[in-house]
C-alpha cells in the first residue's frame, strides 16, 4: 500500500519553534511508520527564524517576507499532488484570509493545529509595528474548513468548539526517554533556581524580579536563564546560557527548582504550561502561577505547587530550597505525571487518530 502523503505548512524551519519541535514534530517518525509520508514547507527560512524577533532588521524582514509568499504560491501548484495538509497556526502572516481560502478549496483533506491565543494578534515587541497587519480571521477560515482542529488547552477547545466539532486536545509534549530526570537533590551551598523559554516570554519572568530579591537576600541563590535572549536582576547572581538542542538536557539539570511565571490575562489561556511541562520531564520540582492550563497540568503540593502572589512564590521557593528530600519528592512525581499524560508515547495514538479520522 502506498504511503498518503502530507504536506506541512508552518511559520517556521523544522526544529526551531517550540510550539512545533514540542508538538507535532516530534511525531513525524511514527506519522512515517504508520503509512504517512511527511513534506514540511515553513514560511520563514532558517535566516528569518534567526532576526525575525530581533530590533532592527527592516529591510531584510520585509525581503524574507516577501520570500515567504513566493513559498506559499509555489505550494498552492503543489497541494493537488498531496493526500492532505496539515496546516500548524498560519498558512500566511499578514493581511486577510486569502491563501487561506485557496488553500481550503485546493486541499483534498485538511488538519489545523492550533497553539496559543493567535486570533487575539498578539505580537513580538520587537516587531511592533506588524500587529496593525497581523490576519486575525485567517484561524476562523481554517477552523471552520479543516476536517480535524488540534487543540492544546480547554479554553482553546472551548473557542473552537464554535467552528467545528471534531477536535482533540493535544499539550505539548516531551520525549521522556530523551527528558531524563535528574539524580541530585542534596543540599547545596547555592541552590539553582531555573527558568526557560523564548524572548517573547522572558516579560514574564520580569514578574518575579522583586521575588528573586528578596528570596535572594534570604538564602545563597543562583539564577540560571536558558533562552534565545538575556535576563539580568539587580541584585541576584544570574547566569544566561544560550538554547541549544544539544545541550538542552544537560543545561536544564543544573536547575535544582524551576519556576513558570505568567500573568493572569486571555493570551496565556492559549498557553499548554510548557515550561512547567519541562521541568517535571527532567524529575525538577516546579512553580507555577496558579491560572489557567497550570490546573490540569500541575497538582498542587502533589507534582508540583500553584502559587499566587509574590509572598507564595517567595515562601514556596524557600522551602524546596531548605528541604531537599521534598524537592525530590514533588520531582519525581512530577515525571510520574508527564509519563502519564504529557509524554510522547502517552500521545502517539492522539495523534495517529486524528490523522486517520481526517485522511481516511
Amino acid at each position: 500500500m502506498s504511503k498518503k502523503r502530507i504536506l506541512v505548512l508552518c511559520p517556521s524551519p523544522q526544529g526551531t519553534n517550540p510550539g512545533q519541535r514540542l508538538k507535532y514534530e516530534q511525531y513525524f517518525s511514527n506519522w512515517e511508520k504508520s503509512g504517512y509520508e511527511v513534506v514540511v514547507s515553513p514560511f520563514q527560512t532558517d535566516r528569518f527564524w534567526k532576526i525575525i524577533y530581533q530590533p532592527g532588521h527592516l529591510v531584510e524582514k520585509v525581503f524574507w517576507t516577501l520570500w515567504g509568499y513566493g513559498r506559499r504560491l509555489f505550494d498552492l501548484f503543489r497541494i493537488p499532488f498531496y493526500d492532505g495538509v496539515y496546516v500548524f497556526l498560519w498558512i500566511t502572516p499578514l493581511g486577510p484570509p486569502i491563501m487561506e481560502h485557496i488553500v481550503t478549496k485546493l486541499a483534498t483533506h485538511l488538519i489545523y493545529d492550533i497553539d496559543d491565543m493567535v486570533f487575539l494578534g498578539d505580537t513580538s515587541s520587537a516587531n511592533s509595528w506588524v500587529s496593525k497587519l497581523k490576519g486575525t480571521k485567517k484561524m476562523a477560515v481554517l477552523m471552520k474548513a479543516a476536517e480535524h482542529v488540534v487543540v492544546c488547552t480547554p479554553k482553546l477547545d472551548e473557542y473552537v468548539a464554535q467552528f467545528n466539532s471534531n477536535r482533540t486536545d493535544i499539550s505539548s509534549t516531551f520525549d521522556t526517554n530523551r527528558f531524563v530526570a535528574i539524580d541530585d537533590y542534596s543540599a547545596k551551598e547555592v541552590t539553582t533556581i531555573g527558568w526557560t523559554g523564548s524572548h517573547s516570554t522572558m516579560k514574564y519572568l520580569h514578574l518575579l524580579d522583586n521575588v528573586f530579591r528578596e528570596v535572594a537576600n534570604q538564602r545563597k541563590i543562583r539564577l540560571v536563564v536558558i533562552s534565545n535572549s538575556t535576563y539580568q536582576c539587580k541584585g541576584v547572581d544570574v547566569t544566561n546560557i544560550a538554547w541549544s538542542e544539544v545541550n538542552e538536557i544537560n543545561d536544564l539539570h543544573k536547575i535544582d527548582i524551576g519556576v513558570y511565571p505568567i500573568p493572569k490575562e486571555e493570551w496565556v489561556l492559549g498557553k499548554s504550561g510548557c515550561k512547567a511541562i519541562t521541568y517535571m520531564s527532567c524529575a525538577i520540582p516546579a512553580i507555577a502561577t496558579a491560572f489557567g492550563t497550570n490546573f490540569r497540568v500541575i497538582q498542587n503540593n502533589v507534582d508540583g505547587f500553584l502559587v499566587d502572589s509574590d509572598e507564595e512564590w517567595i515562601s514556596t521557593i524557600i522551602k524546596l530550597i531548605d528541604d531537599p528530600e521534598l524537592r525530590k519528592q514533588i520531582g519525581k512525581k512530577g515525571r510520574e505525571k508527564v509519563i502519564n499524560n504529557f509524554s510522547v508515547k502517552a500521545n502517539e495514538g492522539k495523534y495517529l487518530a486524528v490523522l486517520n479520522h481526517a485522511f481516511n
